[in-house]
């Protein structure tokens, strides 16, 4: 497959994988908001693993919940320099999905920031994952959570730069950074 090819199939892969994850995660909410109710949690597993409707107006923890308009912003700011300063870089399978998840994650949370009440850049985050002792949260969350593991993941055993090459490449014996 020549560069330019194989370029914009990761580039289409990293694409796809931001928008049907931004599909599930909003389609998911809908869900959510359609079929629970504030305060009267559904046992999954037990009391263990629950479905449970919160409008969370803060970050992770509901922490910051005075604070939305300034996840709003940040949000936004994290989108754009990722769209800008990371996507033209990516030439691997490996970051075109981690790219695409992390995208994924941030526009699900910032799109119920936009329109969600109590209005633009105000909207409160729909959460309704719920695990006992720890905290309720959405499909956006799950999608940011797994690109920081493989991140990490990758950081520690695999070491893949955004070209797809490893950087303790054992093949010919040299580093590459």
């Amino acid at each position: 497959m020549s560069p330019r090819r194989r370029r914009g199939t990761i580039l289409l892969v990293l694409i796809a994988v931001a928008c049907v994850g931004v599909a599930i995660d909003q389609g998911a909410k809908a869900l959510a908001l359609a079929r629970l109710t504030p305060g009267q949690p559904i046992p999954l597993v037990s009391d263990i693993f629950q479905l449970q409707l919160l409008r969370n107006s803060g970050a992770a923890f509901s922490a910051g919940s005075g604070m939305t308009m300034v996840f709003s912003i940040l949000a936004l700011v994290v989108l754009l320099a990722v769209i800008v300063a990371v996507v033209p870089r990516v030439r691997s399978m490996f970051w075109a999905i981690v790219v695409g998840l992390g995208l994924a994650g941030v526009a699900g949370n910032f799109i119920d920031r936009l329109v969600r009440s109590p209005g633009p850049f105000q909207g409160h985050v729909i959460d309704f994952l719920a695990l006992k002792h720890f905290a309720v949260f959405n499909v956006a969350d799950v999608f940011l959570t797994t690109a920081a593991v493989l991140i990490v993941l990758d950081a520690v055993f695999f070491k893949i730069d955004f070209n797809g090459d490893r950087s303790d490449s054992s093949d010919n014996g040299q580093a590459t950074d």
